[in-house]
């Protein structure tokens, strides 16, 4: 099971009040929801495609194993995701949204 856990709760928008949250995240939804039925997550906090979760809930996640990620590593694992691309690590995946967005950008230009 590979989920990931971003490092939002440093970022201002990461803040809830005092909370300070991150994002949860998995290569299926099924990884998902058995990630967040492990550290004690309601399925009615399910955003669609990730859990916003705190940072002790963060730490429960890492300590079963979920990657701690950057969030902007995290948009690139969401963004291949999302448009069915392989990636072999979180900067990978970055990568992958950067190129995928100038080749989206190139196409606009062109047309």
């Amino acid at each position: 099971m590979t989920c990931y856990v971003d490092n939002m709760y440093l970022n201002p928008m990461g803040r809830f009040g005092r909370m300070k949250m991150s994002h949860l995240i998995a290569n299926t939804e099924g990884e998902l929801h058995a990630m967040a039925r492990q550290i004690g997550i309601a399925r009615r906090w399910y955003q669609g495609d990730h859990y916003d979760i705190s940072i002790s809930k963060r730490q429960q996640a890492i300590l079963l194993g979920a990657v701690p990620v950057t969030m902007f590593e995290l948009a690139g694992i969401r963004w291949c995701i999302k448009n069915r691309r392989n990636f072999n690590s979180p900067d990978h995946a970055l990568l992958r949204m950067r190129r995928g967005f100038a080749e989206q950008a190139a196409k606009r230009g062109r047309g």
